[in-house]
């Protein structure tokens, strides 16, 4: 099979060397020609991976050179350029490949996950093709070769079973997952709850009100993935609790890095001016509060992760009005059967 990555990110950059194990041809597409050109020269991306050998990853800056006769075309972009990206790489795509979106995080304004950019963008794509690669997978330990398990959501069994095959090593275990919504949504929405995880840590609330942020925030992120048409098993998988854990919990974990320095006191501004990588947290928390309100669902954490970002409220502000709501019942809002 071939392979194809666009964005020379960490994790696109990572997918490109796991994809070398049992691909006949792997591509990878950097924005920026010289980094292309480095990665070329190097077999290293010295960026946004320094010190990882690629193996034989062709790296280029032109997209048709990159998709030319993939059969497996890796979305590696954030969300805010995912459409750009895609609109310029579409006339490129072949007709039968499969999609996998990499991103984690809703366009803004559309309010749309990335797949179904794809799917608006590529029209007459295969259908069921078009998927997510997501889970547990911090770049710098995958790229380490530490062992870790990641989905693959593609409603097209044969085309998931094909991805699977693909990028399965002996550190790297795939599994397969019909629901794209749902697992689309929980790496969303973890994004999020890892904000607002950051932003306890900094503020050291303690243990157990970290703990019990996360467990709010799955729930929460289980009644959105519900209401959107999710499957409730998947946001007990890897793509849900597996990634909200890693994500609320690593310090490699730029959402909750962002959410520590916030909590700490420092501007957003400032915190955002040092990364070069993108918390795609930070973008996406409006949209998800806007996607959640046109289906009635309630995300009380999301909404004090905007307010803190908005600099309308202070982190410890937001945790109080946290801790002052009214009392409910634990499974309000969730029905699993019925």
């Amino acid at each position: 099979m071939r392979l194809a990555v666009i964005g020379a990110g960490s994790w696109g950059t990572t997918v490109a060397a796991l994809g070398v194990r049992n691909a006949e041809h792997v591509s990878l597409w950097a924005r920026r020609p010289e980094l292309a050109e480095r990665i070329a020269a190097t077999g290293e991306n010295s960026d946004y991976l320094p010190g990882r050998p690629l193996g034989a990853v062709a790296a280029t800056g032109r997209l048709d050179e990159a998709l030319d006769g993939a059969d497996v075309v890796a979305l590696a972009v954030p969300s805010h350029g995912f459409r750009t990206v895609l609109t310029e790489a579409a006339p490129f795509v072949p007709p039968d490949a499969v999609l996998l979106s990499l991103a984690k995080g809703l366009e803004q304004g559309s309010l749309k996950r990335m797949t179904e950019v794809a799917a608006e963008l590529l029209p007459g794509h295969a259908g069921g093709r078009i998927g997510v690669l997501t889970g547990p997978n911090i770049a710098t330990e995958v790229a380490a070769g530490l062992p870790t398990a990641s989905v693959v959501a593609l409603e097209d069994p044969e085309a998931a079973a094909a991805a699977q095959r693909l990028f399965m090593t002996d550190t790297f275990r795939v599994y397969t997952n019909p629901d794209v919504v749902g697992c689309e949504i929980a790496g969303v929405v973890k994004n999020v709850v890892a904000l607002a995880a950051g932003i306890a840590q900094g503020l050291g609330v303690g243990d157990n009100a970290r703990a019990a942020l996360i467990t709010r925030g799955l729930a929460e992120l289980t009644r959105f993935g519900l209401a959107l048409g999710g499957n409730p098993l998947s946001f007990l998988g890897l793509a849900g609790i597996g990634d909200i854990v890693v994500t609320c919990t690593s310090p490699r974990s730029r959402n909750r890095s962002v959410g520590e320095a916030l909590g700490r006191g420092r501007p957003l501004a400032d915190v955002l001016g040092e990364m070069t990588m993108v918390a795609e947290g930070v973008r996406s928390t409006a949209a998800v509060l806007d996607r959640a309100a046109a289906a009635a669902v309630e995300m009380p954490i999301a909404e004090q992760v905007q307010a803190v970002l908005d600099g309308a409220r202070t982190p410890a502000a937001a945790v109080s009005s946290l801790m002052l709501r009214e009392a409910k019942s634990e499974l309000e809002g969730i029905r699993i059967v019925g």
